[in-house]
């Protein structure tokens, strides 16, 4: 076994060493494998996700009203909160809810659509994204809120399992309240599916 240097960490005295290649660490007299030292979990700022997906309407996005499709409009806040949670936590995601996906104005054919998101909860493994859509009159530069959805994604490790991601650290008074309300969502859905599962 190779001793390195020793460190101070917490007032205690760490020891690096290395056996057969293995990094070890010895604490206050007690030799750990590297696997069982406990590294503090990273955090991130909501701004360092924080997406808009933009698309133009054509008539492809039509139903038989002349509006744009709703699907349309999912489906592409689905893309949107994907993207900011993927980006959050450096892993693939799925979708596991939607939460309140609020139809409130349509959206007319050449209209330019934005889907904005940003995070607004994140436990273990979950991640709660805001999404707003916006509709663009192009020619005027008139916007309309048209609709808002709450979507919740699971990141998954290279074998298919929930896996743990970064905590989410809040800069304003705005994104710790909009926490709060997410947590109580988040509380529910827990509620509701146990509910469900012993129904």
């Amino acid at each position: 076994m190779r001793p390195c240097r020793p460190l101070r960490h917490n007032c205690a005295i760490i020891t690096l060493m290395f056996w057969n290649g293995t990094p070890m660490f010895s604490v206050a007299g007690t030799t750990v494998n590297q696997t069982q030292v406990t590294m503090p979990r990273p955090q991130k700022h909501i701004a360092d996700s924080r997406f808009t997906l933009s698309a133009m309407m054509g008539p492809q996005d039509a139903n038989h009203y002349g509006n744009v499709h709703g699907g349309v409009i999912m489906k592409m806040a689905d893309e949107a909160g994907a993207v900011v949670a993927m980006r959050h936590a450096g892993l693939p995601v799925v979708t596991v809810a939607v939460d309140s996906m609020t139809f409130m104005k349509p959206i007319f054919v050449g209209s330019l659509v934005m889907c904005e998101s940003e995070l607004t909860y994140v436990g273990r493994s979950s991640m709660e994204v805001r999404v707003l859509v916006r509709s663009e009159n192009i020619l005027t530069g008139e916007q309309t809120l048209t609709n808002s959805a709450y979507l919740v994604y699971v990141a998954l490790s290279d074998d298919g399992q929930s896996v743990e991601v970064p905590a989410l650290l809040f800069d304003t008074p705005a994104e710790s309240a909009h926490a709060a309300e997410a947590e109580a969502r988040q509380a529910y859905r827990k509620q509701q599916r146990s509910l469900q599962e012993h129904s």
